[in-house]
């Protein structure tokens, strides 16, 4: 009977541990969310260096929604940071914090073959990504 009860306890533990696996595993593979980024001012196909959307609330507005839609999961909810990715409220602002932002948006970040950030910029296209950037700006901390 011992036998048969550490057995049980066994795989009850492998399911457990199964189950819990499953579920930070599904994590990994997601879908972007499209930005409806129409209201906004056309800014041509060419990949800008500065923001030209800073300060444009309509624009913060639309990026805070794409953010909580494609950023939020990984940099965490009002762009405060889990410890999972970068804490994004301390980014540089203004123009010179703008080219390293649009570099990781457009490009992504890996490492060692390991994806740690996919490229954004092609899914979600320039736009929403500096209107992501115009609504981190108010984020912002020291």
């Amino acid at each position: 009977m011992r036998n048969q009860g550490k057995l049980a306890l066994l795989c009850a533990a492998f399911v457990a541990g199964a189950s819990i696996t499953s579920s930070v595993l599904a994590h990994g593979n997601v879908t972007p969310q499209a930005v409806d980024t129409t209201t906004l001012p056309e800014i041509g196909e060419a990949w800008l260096k500065q923001n030209p959307y800073r300060g444009n609330a309509a624009a913060a507005k639309i990026g805070e929604s794409a953010y909580g839609q494609n950023c939020a999961r990984c940099h965490g909810l009002e762009a405060e940071s889990g410890g999972i990715a970068p804490d994004l409220r301390y980014l540089e602002v203004g123009d010179t914090g703008d080219e390293w932002y649009i570099e990781r948006f457009q490009h992504g970040s890996s490492h060692d073959g390991k994806v740690y950030m996919p490229p954004m910029g092609e899914v979600l296209g320039q736009k929403a990504g500096w209107a992501i950037r115009a609504w981190l700006e108010t984020k912002h901390q020291e």
